[in-house]
């Protein structure tokens, strides 16, 4: 094990885990401007690394982690239960255990992050690491394990599929129209039906996307309600 790096506060630690990809991450959750959990969010459980919450008190946190059977440390700790801690953690490195820990990191994240409105997803603009509320996103467009966020002129990428970020962000609103299109159905100018059964979608901002047939069903039954 190499430590490559340490970080004072959240929007940091968003920073530093986007730009050195760690294999694994031991995560405070309380710091500074961004909970733990939020660092978790704003980067996506997808495109996290092997996690370790780390607290002092927060014994509503506790519960959730025990619920969720997810590992944690409880500061002091000592040597042995630090040892215990790295193999699990080694384990899931071996890619034994990846896909049950996401699984009961997204069980925590339920239970624990804050409203939807104030939520917020970490994206690249270039070197730069940009935060923007889900309510700030226009559309999203997918480019195979990338994604790339509309937000008015901003056009940033984030590393996710986009079925995994339709997932995401199903519950703020955001719903697949097309195998490459994902809109936030707050910013739906216009929807007119086109003579194949598909539907031409005009967001408030001009942007003109086309559904797919196959998502052209659900799409009317959403506007039916």
């Amino acid at each position: 094990m190499e430590v490559i790096g340490a970080c004072a506060n959240g929007p940091d630690a968003v920073d530093a885990i986007a730009e050195h990809s760690p294999d694994l991450v031991f995560l405070d959750v309380q710091m500074p401007e961004m909970s733990g959990f939020e660092v978790v969010d704003a980067l996506g459980v997808e495109a996290f690394p092997a996690l370790v919450f780390v607290t002092a008190y927060d014994a509503f946190a506790l519960r959730a982690f025990e619920a969720g059977a997810l590992d944690y440390l409880l500061k002091p700790f000592t040597a042995a239960r630090f040892r215990d801690t790295l193999q699990r953690a080694r384990r899931v490195l071996a890619g034994d255990a990846a896909r049950e820990h996401q699984r009961r990191v997204d069980q925590v994240l339920e239970h624990v992050l804050p409203p939807l409105a104030a939520r917020r997803v970490a994206a690249r603009d270039g070197n730069r690491i940009v935060f923007l509320r889900y309510r700030e996103i226009d559309w999203i467009e997918g480019a195979g394990n990338y994604v790339r966020l509309h937000a008015g002129a901003r056009r940033l990428t984030l590393r996710a599929t986009l079925k995994r970020t339709a997932e995401r962000l199903r519950a703020a609103g955001f719903r697949r129209i097309h195998h490459s299109h994902i809109v936030n159905m707050e910013r739906i100018h216009t929807v007119e039906r086109q003579e194949n059964g598909a539907y031409a979608v005009t967001l408030e901002d001009g942007t003109r996307l086309e559904t797919s047939r196959a998502y052209a069903g659900s799409l009317a039954e959403l506007l039916s309600r």
